[in-house]
């Protein structure tokens, strides 16, 4: 579900009878729920904008959804062989993983690694 840049992923609770989602790639949690698609949907969207409205009263900037930056901690180790085959492929250490990730995320579901 996408709604004003926002992205939702929805899960159904077979004993509630529920939908339930969540707005994903932010920190704040947005959430919503319903019992058919269209009440579904309808909750998305007034979530949304109930989120909007929130940090407009707040005078905050709203987060914006997926900003491309990634926070990842590894151990030292594994930093230093990135970084060594990064350089021995001539490329930035933000350039390589760029590509593992890319490649690994566009294999086949069957053939990713579990």
């Amino acid at each position: 579900m996408k709604y004003k840049g926002y992205e939702g992923v929805v899960n159904y609770d077979e004993e509630a009878k529920l939908f339930h989602g969540e707005v994903i790639g932010l920190r704040d949690v947005i959430t919503f729920q319903g019992t058919t698609v269209d009440e579904l949907e309808q909750a998305f969207k007034d979530s949304v904008d109930d989120y909007l409205e929130f940090c407009k009263k707040k005078k905050r900037p709203p987060e914006k959804p997926f900003s491309g930056n990634l926070m990842l901690r590894i151990s030292p180790e594994i930093h230093k062989e990135m970084t060594v085959e990064a350089k021995q492929r001539g490329l930035s250490l933000n350039a390589f993983l760029n590509e593992l990730i890319v490649r690994e995320v566009h294999k086949p579901k069957n053939r990713r690694s579990r």
